[in-house]
């Protein structure tokens, strides 16, 4: 995703106004996003990726999806027609998994 991609799309908050919120703000709790700009508070689609975002910023990582917007709006679109999520944020590899 592009840092001017949207990350929450009922309010068209970009994945570089959650990168400089996180970083200005340093919310301890995930659901303090919420605060930049209504973040998640509307059809709850991006609440997992804001998480995701949340505990890159925790792990001093920059804040990234890797996926592309048609496909991130694509996937909300069925998750509005069933109520499940077709797609979950990517985790980065995990070293200590395969021990």
């Amino acid at each position: 995703m592009d840092p001017d991609d949207q990350v929450c799309l009922c309010f068209r908050v970009s994945l570089r106004k959650i990168r400089t919120y996180c970083q200005r703000e340093d919310p301890p709790v995930a659901s303090l996003i919420s605060e930049c700009l209504g973040a998640g508070t509307g059809c709850g689609w991006c609440v997992p990726f804001l998480k995701h975002l949340h505990d890159q910023h925790q792990r001093g990582e920059t804040p990234d999806l890797r996926i592309s917007p048609e496909q991130y709006s694509n996937a909300r679109s069925g998750f509005h027609k069933t109520g499940e999520r077709a797609i979950e944020p990517e985790e980065p590899d995990d070293p200590a998994a395969g021990a």
